[in-house]
């Protein structure tokens, strides 16, 4: 690196019961490398408030993020056409994707059933609160998933937006519920300064303030630790009083995670609020990780594909962002929930964008191999299934 100078529950009664089957699910999710899951049942080492593991209660018996997509054709729970809120990038019905099976898939851990999302429960049992989603566009992928399952169940019911940046606010007026989406894609600050943008390892401040009345914070991080070029987000990083041209990017990642984990440790009020932070979105640019049928020889990304991966394996690389997510969680005070989506999405290769993003010309959907969006989902889409457990988690 250059020195420049110095100057983020399942009830029995809900869910079937499969204690035969978990330990093997268990013992299957760790052979995975790097499991979330076996990372949040283990218990935060040094914390005494930690007796309990993180994978709580009636949730024990059962290994939410591993399992199988399976065919349901009462999917998806809503549809493009009834929710505007969607933005162009991510609506791809609405730009021409020409194929629908991938809203025909429903996630099935291997031990359990989820329940069947349901928006008027969730509005009855958050009114009155405040949710907020804080990260990068994965975030808004999934800020607006939820919104637009919720609002399927009230189609009638008058509701407010107010769109901004870094702030977004979606009200449910007479459920007196908000859900919000900050724009933070390192959760730490950063400051620009005579037009030079400076990634702030160890300053939250100035975002940390806007979520503090928050009663469910859901955080996420990660793309945006890995961009270079003309896609990076900032010109300089700052970390221990030095500035810096570039460092490894896992090592920026993590003390920048450290630092927001602090912020949680030290400013959220558990009796009051609600911690969850939502794993590595995959992103799937190389067919060769998926396979080498005629597919992978055609294209270069996820052009083209209609189907998930079967199996519960991905047989591609997991993440190397897991390890340090898992570490940092691992040793925090405040409950932090760990929405382990990784894996489950890593399987839906079918659920992006691709060229059907609003975002792009006829010329740029044209060049698929250049083009493609391979990182966000379609809405309708696979962020309705991390909604649909972030609700099981939250209300079972």
């Amino acid at each position: 690196m250059t020195v420049l100078s110095s100057d983020q529950f399942p009830s029995c009664h809900v869910f079937k019961s499969c204690l035969p089957f978990l330990f093997v699910a268990l013992l299957f999710q760790f052979q995975t490398g790097f499991s979330a899951l076996i990372m949040s049942l283990k218990n935060h080492p040094g914390h005494p408030q930690h007796r309990r593991p993180m994978f709580q209660t009636n949730q024990s018996t059962c290994a939410l993020f591993v399992g199988t997509w399976v065919r349901d054709d009462s999917y998806p729970l809503y549809q493009y056409s009834n929710c505007p809120i969607i933005d162009a990038e991510f609506n791809c019905q609405l730009y021409g994707r020409p194929d629908s099976d991938y809203l025909k898939y429903r996630w099935k851990p291997l031990n359990c059933v989820l329940p069947r999302f349901d928006g008027l429960v969730f509005l009855s049992k958050m009114r009155g609160k405040n949710v907020m989603f804080v990260g990068d566009s994965l975030g808004r992928n999934q800020w607006e998933s939820l919104i637009c399952m919720i609002s399927a169940s009230t189609p009638k019911m008058q509701t407010q937006i107010i769109r901004g940046d870094p702030l977004s606010t979606f009200r449910f007026l007479e459920y007196g519920l908000s859900i919000s989406f900050y724009r933070a894609p390192y959760l730490v600050d950063i400051d620009v300064v005579q037009g030079t943008r400076i990634l702030k390892l160890e300053g939250i401040d100035e975002n940390g303030n806007a979520w503090r009345m928050a009663d469910v914070l859901v955080f996420n991080t990660g793309h945006w630790w890995t961009h270079k070029g003309s896609l990076q987000g900032w010109d300089l990083i700052e970390s221990g009083g030095k500035y810096y041209k570039d460092m490894d990017r896992l090592v920026a990642m993590e003390k920048g995670l450290r630092t927001w984990s602090n912020w949680v440790d030290t400013y959220v009020d558990r009796t009051r609020t609600r911690v969850f932070f939502q794993s590595i979105s995959p992103t799937h640019y190389d067919p060769i990780e998926w396979g080498t049928g005629a597919t992978a020889t055609v294209t270069k990304n996820c052009y083209g594909e209609t189907a998930p991966m079967t199996g519960t394996t991905y047989p591609g690389t997991y993440p190397d962002q897991m390890r340090v997510v898992d570490e940092v969680i691992r040793e925090m005070h405040v409950p932090t929930y760990l929405l382990d989506i990784t894996m489950l999405s890593e399987l839906r290769k079918d659920g992006h964008p691709s060229i059907y993003s609003g975002d792009l010309s006829p010329t740029q959907r044209a060049n698929p191999d250049r083009t493609a969006d391979c990182s966000h989902w379609c809405l309708p889409g696979l962020p309705d299934t991390w909604n649909q457990l972030f609700y099981t988690v939250l209300f079972y």
